[in-house]
């Protein structure tokens, strides 16, 4: 890893918002699910999807901080890739709503419930020796040079733009989610945050509310 580069030089930047309801509904989104299938088989193929501007965007980012985007996928990538395929991973309200607008609009989208966490958050290089523990993983201690996302704790939220950890991961019992969409060079602030937007509005239908605006934080030179 580089030790000597920054979040600027890397030209990345988030939006985000919050959504929290009083109660949980155990409601499905297969409406949604059909539209988005639909919509992804209207605009790509299997073969077609490298060659996309945000899915490009989104790789040589990847190759960027020393992620190989043959081997390991942006998530709305993979998404969009299964739904080419007839499948889209039903997990739970807030994680479904959080895939379907991912794969809508080809941007990462991290969900975090702040019931487990301690904001405020933090984007920025891991030092060395921090501990992340991803969903589905074993535990790993990080190089310097990474860049992540933190709370007040010093818990590893996520490693950025691909991996959440299991300490904040979205549960049944979740009422209160930070939504976070990941932004890199070459992909537009407005796809982004039309992207954060999509989650609430699919949660809206569950009984969802959110503070009514998303954020634009950004790290420029």
């Amino acid at each position: 890893m580089n030790l000597d580069r920054s979040l600027s030089s890397l030209g990345v930047f988030v939006v985000y918002t919050v959504v929290w309801t009083r109660e949980v509904r155990r409601v499905g989104f297969e409406r949604e699910i059909e539209e988005l299938v639909k919509h992804v088989k209207s605009r790509y193929t299997l073969e077609s999807i490298k060659s996309d501007p945000v899915f490009r965007a989104y790789r040589d980012f990847f190759w960027r901080i020393g992620v190989d985007p043959t081997k390991i996928r942006p998530s709305s990538e993979a998404l969009i890739r299964r739904c080419l395929r007839d499948f889209f991973p039903k997990i739970g309200v807030v994680v479904d709503a959080g895939n379907i607008a991912s794969a809508f609009t080809g941007v990462p989208i991290g969900l975090y419930d702040m019931s487990t966490s301690s904001p405020p958050y933090t984007l920025t290089l891991s030092r060395g020796g921090e501990v992340f523990n991803p969903i589905g993983g074993r535990s790993e201690v990080l190089p310097g040079g990474v860049p992540i996302l933190v709370d007040s704790g010093g818990v590893v939220m996520h490693l950025y733009p691909h991996r959440d950890c299991v300490e904040t991961a979205i549960r049944d019992s979740t009422t209160e989610v930070f939504v976070l969409g990941a932004g890199v060079p070459g992909v537009e602030k407005a796809r982004v945050a039309g992207a954060v937007r999509k989650v609430f509005e699919i949660l809206s239908s569950a009984g969802w509310s959110w503070c009514g605006r998303v954020c634009v934080k950004e790290y420029s030179q």
